[in-house]
């Protein structure tokens, strides 16, 4: 399985992610389960695609 995986790092907003590790405490969904189910959903549902391709409720920086 370790060789269908890919590392990568990515920068992200400090508080979402302190936010997002308080949620994830309760509900038991890790950063790494949730990055790849949003991407699955990227991929293959068109009206998540189109909601995260014009979605700008966050304040810009350089990975927005």
């Amino acid at each position: 399985m370790k060789d269908k995986l890919k590392l990568t790092s990515v920068k992200i907003h400090k508080d979402l992610s302190e936010n997002f590790k308080i949620e994830s405490a309760k509900t038991g969904l890790s950063l790494q389960k949730f990055v790849n189910r949003t991407m699955h959903l990227y991929l293959t549902d068109p009206e998540f695609k189109v909601k995260m391709l014009t979605y700008n409720n966050l304040a810009t920086s350089g990975s927005l």
